[in-house]
């Protein structure tokens, strides 16, 4: 199979090279993919693309006068992805049902921790030989209450290290797992009134975004921390930054951003005008920003490009892909219950 890979960086080569062990005839090409540079998927088969990549209506028209027929995401989500012009189209479409949670799990965790404890201020006074620490003081995660917003792959995974460290947890998921007996079900609401720390680990869908906005921020313990590790919009940024200010929020930490396209995985020190938003948000001291990368281990991107080369093999052999598929009734842009869909 013909395919031409978009948005790829450079450590993504020897993963998919690896995987497809020059099986398919694939172009590696750093462009995102849009309306201008679906000219680079002409006689090709299959595109592959990635979160940030714009598979809008408009650019999926000029994929198929290129004569694409496949489209696959070098991810779980898919609200990049117009799934329903794309079945219109006759495309076909799979992305990565599940790839080492752990790696998001431990990253968020990890983004908690630097957090509460203040690692980055003070590894910066360390590097200036400034060793005083009366302004590090943190508090112990043992016996904190953690909320896991979705408690599909991801989600148990991080519920499992929380668990592990004697805090207590407890999570919302419409289809709650059945013998998760370390965690506890509630309602958001409850979650938001009782967690000191809240993780979110739903995909983005119309009914999830902005799940954190103006009112449910009202009902969040005051000081608590919130970590989001999969989807810029499940926040409402301005009403965080709000929260923020006014100290309802203790502590925040994103991986993921609601205004990140076009902005991260790039380089954009000599930008003359930055993200004003973004700007204000890393002005507080209590907020941990990083630039997409909890997904970014060794083993996730194996089995990232595994997956991506075992869908093209499937549809090069008229096979369905099973799990991988994303028909339009499974599409993240379909309206569908919240936190149904398990990433």
């Amino acid at each position: 199979m013909k395919a031409v890979a978009y948005s790829i960086k450079p450590f993504e080569k020897e993963y998919l090279a690896k995987a497809n062990r020059k099986k398919h005839d694939i172009t590696l090409i750093s462009n995102p993919l849009d309306v201008d540079t679906a000219i680079f998927a002409k006689g090709k088969d299959a595109v592959i693309v990635f979160t940030n990549d714009n598979v809008s209506a408009p650019v999926i028209e000029q994929l198929v006068t290129q004569g694409v027929r496949f489209i696959v995401t070098r991810s779980a989500g898919t609200d990049h992805i117009d799934c329903h012009a794309a079945a219109a189209a006759g495309l076909k479409i799979a992305n990565v049902p599940s790839y080492s949670p752990q790696a998001v799990a431990e990253h968020a965790v990890g983004m908690a921790f630097a957090l509460n404890r203040q690692m980055m201020k003070a590894g910066q006074h360390s590097r200036s030989f400034d060793f005083r620490n009366g302004d590090l003081v943190g508090f112990n995660f043992s016996g904190k209450t953690v909320g896991i917003v979705g408690l599909g792959y991801t989600g148990q995974a991080v519920a499992a290290i929380y668990h592990g460290m004697g805090c207590k947890v407890i999570g919302c998921d419409i289809h709650f797992p059945r013998n998760l007996r370390h965690v506890k079900q509630v309602s958001l609401e409850q979650l938001l009134q009782t967690a000191d720390i809240i993780s979110l680990h739903v995909p983005l869908t119309p009914e999830t975004r902005h799940l954190i906005n103006r009112e449910t921020l009202g009902q969040i313990k005051a000081g608590a921390m919130l970590i989001n590790t999969s989807r810029g919009a499940l926040i409402d940024t301005p009403s965080v930054l709000e929260a923020l200010e006014s100290q309802k929020i203790g502590y925040l930490g994103l991986d993921v951003y609601e205004f990140e396209k076009g902005l991260f995985f790039e380089d954009h020190c000599q930008d003359a005008v930055k993200d004003a938003l973004l700007v204000k948000l890393m002005s507080h001291p209590n907020v941990l920003i990083t630039p997409h990368q909890a997904y970014l281990t060794r083993e996730a991107l194996q089995e990232i490009a595994d997956q991506t080369i075992k869908n093209l093999d499937l549809w090069q052999a008229g096979k369905c892909v099973g799990k991988a598929c994303v028909c339009a009734k499974n599409c993240q842009n379909s309206p569908q219950p919240a936190t149904t869909v398990h990433i």
